[in-house]
C-alpha cells in the first residue's frame, strides 16, 4: 500500500481494530499505526478478564436475574452524575451505549463467535441509594476466552482484511504529528522506530531509526488512555475530590499506555474535556511475576474479606470489597496514607479471591471447561491465587492474629496496626454471625449476595468466623492504588467526529476507545460501571469506523 488511504487507524488496540474492520468491510483501504510490535496487536485488551456489560442478556435470564433497558440506564445515570455543560455528547453516548448494549451488542458480538462464561458477575455494587451509583444486578458478562477471545474476532476480521490488501499492519509506527490542509486533518506523520523483539507488554526501545507520513480522507485515533504515565496521572489527579495524588502507585497498564496521542491530537485543535475523570482500583498488589515496569495486579474481591485502612480502622459501608471503588480510594486516601489492608481466612481466599487479567486466569483463557473445573474446584485458592499468596510481597500468612499483625507492620515499616484493637473489630464481626441476619452492614451484604446463584457458587464463601483457627490460616494482604482507565478524552459526537474547543467538528478527524473517554469524551461520567471498558471500545471504535466509512 503507498503512502495514501482512505482512512489511518493510530493506535492497534481493541477500539482501532473494531474501526479499521468496519472501514475495511465497506471497501475502503486503511492503515493501522502502531507505535508498538506486531505481538503487541490488541493492546490493553489483550491482557482484561474479557468482561463485558450486557443487559437482559440470556445469561442473566438463566441466572435468575432480572435486568432492563430502564434499569441500566437508572443505574448509569446514578453513576455516571454528569454535571457539567460539556456532559452533553458523554451523556449521549452513554444513552446509545446502554441501548446496544441491551440491543445489537450481543447478537452482533455472538455472530462473530463470542461467547460468554455461564455465571454473570456482579461487579460495582454501589450500596447506597437505588438512584445512586452502582450496579442493581449482576451485569459482568466474562468471555469465553477473556481478553484475548474479545479480541479474536477482530484480529481475524483485520488479517482477513490485510491478506486481501485493504489494511496495511504498520508497527514501530510512532505518531507525532496530525498534517492538516486548511481545517481538515488529512494525515499522520511520525518516527520509525527501532525494531522490537521484547514480549507483549514489555518495555519496548524507543530509538529512532527513520520517518513517515501518511495521507487519508480520516484520520481516527485509537491509542488509548494515560493510565502507563504517572506522572500524567499525577498531574490530572483530582485532589479535591479524592483527596492528595499517591505517590505511589502501581501500573495496571504497560508503559506504552503513555497518553503522547492526546497533546499530538490537541496541538492539531481537538479538545479535551473530563481530563480529571479517572478510574484507579484499591485492590492492588505487586505482580511477583511482572511483565512491565511496576506491574500491579487487581484482586477481584468476594463481598466476605474485611477492608481496613492504614492505621487499622475497618471501612466502613459502602466502602466494602467489589461494591465502590472510587467512594472506597477517597475513603483511604482520607488517613493520609495510600494503601489498605484485606485480612480474610482461607475459606475467603479460596472461594472468593479471583485476579483480573487474562495471564491471570489461564483456565477462561483457555477456553477448556476441564480446566475451569480444575481451578475452580481444587483443594486451595486458583494456582494464580495461590502463587501470589506463596510469593507476592503483599501477603502476610500467619496461624494466629498476633502474629498476623506483627507480619504486617514489619511489612508497613510501621508499628500502625494495634492488635487489641484489630481483635476487638474482628470478633465483634464475628459476633454477627451467629445469626442469619445483621446489624453489621457487610454481614448483610454477604448474606444478600449469596442470595444470588452465581454469587452462592463461585464467588461468596459461606459466613463463617474470622478468628476461628479452623477457618485458617489468618491471611493480610497489603492493597495499593493501581492505575487503569482514563475517564475523560477527546472530546467527540457520537459518531466518533472530535470537536475543536470551539465545539465545531474538525473534518476528516475521529477518535474511539479509551483516549475519548470510551466516547464522547467521557461516557462514564465520574463512576463506571464495569465491562463498560472494553464495551466502550468497541461501540466507539465501530461508531467511528462506520461513520468515517460513509
Amino acid at each position: 500500500m503507498a503512502d495514501r488511504a482512505d482512512a489511518i487507524v493510530v493506535g492497534g488496540g481493541l477500539a482501532g481494530l473494531v474501526a479499521a474492520a468496519e472501514l475495511a468491510d465497506a471497501g475502503k483501504r486503511v492503515i493501522i499505526l502502531e507505535q508498538e510490535g506486531e505481538n503487541s496487536l490488541g493492546g490493553q485488551a489483550f491482557w482484561s478478564l474479557g468482561g463485558l456489560f450486557f443487559v437482559d442478556s440470556p445469561e442473566q435470564r438463566r441466572m435468575r436475574i432480572k435486568d432492563s433497558r430502564e434499569l441500566a440506564l437508572q443505574d448509569w445515570m446514578g453513576s455516571a452524575q454528569f454535571d457539567r455543560p460539556e456532559d452533553f455528547w458523554p451523556r449521549k453516548v452513554a444513552e446509545a451505549f446502554v441501548d446496544f448494549s441491551a440491543g445489537e451488542m450481543r447478537p452482533w458480538l455472538h455472530a462473530q463467535g463470542m461467547r460468554w462464561f455461564p455465571v454473570v458477575g456482579w461487579a460495582e455494587r454501589g450500596g447506597a441509594q437505588a438512584h445512586g451509583h452502582g450496579n442493581s444486578v449482576p451485569r459482568f458478562h466474562v468471555t469465553w476466552g477473556t481478553g484475548p477471545g474479545v479480541l479474536e474476532p477482530f484480529l481475524r476480521r483485520v488479517r482477513d482484511h490485510a491478506g486481501a490488501g485493504r489494511i496495511a499492519l504498520k508497527f514501530r509506527h510512532q505518531a507525532s504529528r496530525l498534517i492538516k490542509t486548511g481545517a481538515a486533518v488529512t494525515g499522520v506523520s511520525g518516527e520509525i522506530l527501532e525494531p522490537s523483539t521484547v514480549e507483549r507488554g514489555q518495555q519496548s526501545g524507543r530509538k529512532v531509526t527513520g520517518d513517515f507520513e501518511f495521507h487519508a480522507g480520516a484520520v481516527i485515533v485509537t491509542s488509548g488512555g494515560i493510565g502507563g504515565n504517572h506522572a500524567l496521572v499525577r498531574k490530572a489527579w483530582p485532589a479535591d475530590r479524592l483527596g492528595p495524588a499517591p505517590k505511589k502507585m502501581v501500573a495496571g497498564v504497560p508503559h506504552h499506555v503513555d497518553g503522547r496521542m492526546v497533546a499530538v491530537t490537541e496541538a492539531a485543535g481537538g479538545a479535551v474535556i473530563n481530563g480529571d475523570r479517572m478510574w484507579h482500583y484499591t485492590e492492588g498488589v505487586t505482580n511477583w511475576n511482572p511483565i512491565w515496569p511496576n506491574h500491579g495486579i487487581r484482586i477481584l474481591p468476594g463481598p466476605s474479606s474485611l477492608w481496613f485502612d492504614a492505621l487499622g480502622e475497618r471501612l466502613e459501608a459502602p466502602f466494602l470489597p467489589g461494591f465502590d471503588t472510587l467512594g472506597t480510594l477517597r475513603r483511604i486516601l482520607s488517613t493520609g496514607h495510600e494503601y489498605s489492608w484485606f485480612v480474610l481466612t482461607q475459606k475467603i481466599i479460596k472461594k472468593e479471591f479471583a485476579l483480573s487479567g487474562s495471564e491471570q486466569n489461564p483456565d477462561l483463557t483457555s477456553k477448556r471447561w476441564i480446566e475451569v473445573l480444575k481451578s475452580r474446584r481444587a483443594k486451595g485458592a486458583p494456582p494464580a491465587v495461590e502463587a501470589f499468596k506463596q510469593h507476592g510481597e503483599d501477603f502476610v500468612v500467619r496461624d494466629n492474629l498476633r502474629d498476623l499483625v506483627s507480619g504486617m507492620n514489619a511489612l508497613a515499616g510501621n508499628d500502625f496496626i494495634d492488635h487489641d484493637r484489630l481483635h476487638a473489630q474482628i470478633a465483634a464481626r464475628d459476633r454477627e454471625i451467629d445469626n442469619p441476619y445483621s446489624k453489621d452492614a457487610q454481614v448483610t451484604a454477604i448474606h444478600g449476595a449469596r442470595r444470588y446463584l452465581g454469587d452462592r457458587l463461585v464467588r461468596t464463601a459461606k459466613p463463617h468466623k474470622i478468628l476461628d483457627p479452623d477457618n485458617g490460616p489468618l491471611i493480610a494482604v497489603r492493597l495499593n492504588v493501581l492505575t487503569r482507565k482514563t475517564l475523560g478524552g477527546l472530546h467527540t459526537n457520537l459518531d466518533g467526529q472530535v470537536l475543536g474547543v470551539d465545539g465545531e467538528i474538525i473534518p476528516g478527524l475521529y477518535a474511539a476507545g479509551e483516549v475519548a473517554g470510551f466516547g464522547g469524551g467521557g461516557y462514564h461520567g465520574y463512576n463506571a460501571l464495569e465491562g463498560t471498558f472494553l464495551g466502550g471500545c468497541i461501540f466507539s471504535g465501530r461508531n467511528a469506523g462506520r461513520h468515517a466509512a460513509r
